[in-house]
Formats: C-alpha cells, sequence, structure tokens
C-alpha cells in the first residue's frame, strides 16, 4: 500500500518482501501500484496480519497518547493497537480492501475503538497529510511504486513538532523480502532515513538494524532483518 504487512509481506503499500523494479504483472500494471495491492488484499491472498508490528508496539507503547497517522495501515494491526491506547488515528492505505477490513476489525474491537480511528483509502504520494499535524506518523513496510524520498519528506512533514516519526522497513540485508522483488527501494537503512532529515529540527532516538521472527502458514518460523528508525520533532 503506500500500505502494510509485518508478516513476510507489505504494502504503500507495504512489503515485507519488498521492491524498485516496475515489474509487469499478469493481470497488468506495475509493482506496488493500487491494482497489485487491490489484488492482494482480496480473498484468500491478503497480504496482512492480525497482529501489530512488534517493533512498534516495544518501541511506542509508553508514548502519551495523542493523534497518530498510520501510513500504509494495511488491515488495521496498528491503528487498533493505538487506537486501544487512546490515541485518534488517522489510518491511509492504497488498498479500498485493506482499509475495508480494518474498518470492520475495528468495529468488532467496540465502539470506542472504532470511534477513534478515521479510514481513508488513498495513495500516500499523492494524499495531503498535512504539515506539523500529528503527534506521531508511523509507517511499516510502507514502500510506493517509485523512490521512498518523497514519501518520507511528507510524512516527516506531518509531524507536529515535539511529535514522533517511526519507520520500520526492510533491512538491506534481509534475504526473506529480497527473495520477492527487485525493487531496490523496498530495502532500506535507518541511517538512509534519518539522512533524509533537517539535522536542527529533528533528534534520531533510534536508527539501528533488528530481526523479528515470522511464522509462515506451513508452521515454519523465519528471520527478518528490519531497520527500525525513531525521531523526535523539535
Amino acid at each position: 500500500m503506500n500500505g502494510s504487512d509485518t508478516n513476510g509481506s507489505d504494502t504503500n503499500g507495504s512489503d515485507t518482501t519488498g521492491g524498485h523494479a516496475h515489474h509487469e504483472h499478469s493481470s497488468g500494471g506495475r509493482e506496488f501500484d493500487r491494482h497489485y495491492w487491490e489484488q492482494r488484499y482480496h480473498g484468500a491472498g491478503s497480504a496482512s496480519t492480525s497482529e501489530p508490528d512488534p517493533h512498534l508496539t516495544g518501541e511506542l507503547a509508553d508514548l502519551p497518547p495523542g493523534t497518530a497517522l498510520d501510513a500504509g495501515c494495511g488491515e488495521g494491526a496498528e491503528a487498533i493497537w493505538l487506537a486501544e491506547r487512546g490515541w485518534h488515528v488517522t489510518a491511509v492505505d492504497i488498498a479500498a480492501a485493506a482499509v475495508a477490513r480494518g474498518r470492520e476489525k475495528a468495529d468488532r474491537a467496540g465502539h470506542d475503538i472504532a470511534g477513534r480511528i478515521d479510514w481513508h483509502a488513498a495513495d500516500l504520494t499523492e494524499w495531503d497529510a498535512g504539515i506539523d499535524r500529528f503527534d506521531l506518523v508511523c509507517a511499516c513496510y510502507v514502500h510506493p511504486v517509485d523512490s521512498n524520498d518523497a514519501l518520507f519528506e511528507r510524512l516527516a512533514a506531518a509531524v507536529a513538532p515535539g511529535g514522533t516519526l517511526f519507520i520500520v522497513g526492510h533491512a538491506p540485508g534481509d534475504h526473506e523480502s529480497a527473495a520477492h522483488t527487485s525493487a531496490a527501494h523496498v530495502h532500506v537503512t535507518a541511517e538512509q532515513i534519518a539522512a533524509g532529515l533537517a539535522p536542527d529540527r529533528w533528534d534520531i532516538r533510534l536508527a539501528e538494524t533488528r530481526t523479528r521472527s515470522v511464522a509462515r502458514s506451513s508452521g515454519e518460523s523465519i528471520t527478518m532483518q528490519d531497520s527500525v528508525f525513531r525521531a523526535r520533532k523539535r
């Protein structure tokens, strides 16, 4: 998506399997465009997991709630987790199918949770996230059709002074995600994310490579390598 998935397939959709080349698909279109993500979220081929990203839950559990943008929300695992903790969340994904599933899951979680989430089916490279708007902007395994640079710039601009930018992506050494795409921008280092921020406006709190275990449907467990980035806007 300008969407997300933390179990080995993401969406700007975010795709935990990764990519920069514009692959043609049998149904037409390019890798990571709207049609690509809609296909992934239809039927049994759902891209997303019901569990929120473990890096996000581990790092952000102690943040006081405020307003949050979940960029590339997928089926809403992170948005719902944040809403359960009192955040008012704007959840955006390029795939309408993913957003519909997220809304349904939030409704099942209860009125208090669902009432804290505003859902939008939109391309994050075009959608206006605003300037200095959110106390938290998070994006887990999100990548557009082309380079991440413009998207990350938009997300950083949307963070309010004193707010947090939190990004998780596939690390360059992650062979599991590399096996699914040739798109170079799917893999990013935390240092690359930091390099796109004005040093006089940001305090870098975390920039490192971490691992996580993912269980396949077969029961096999695999280890994936992620770039985890957190910064506070001055």
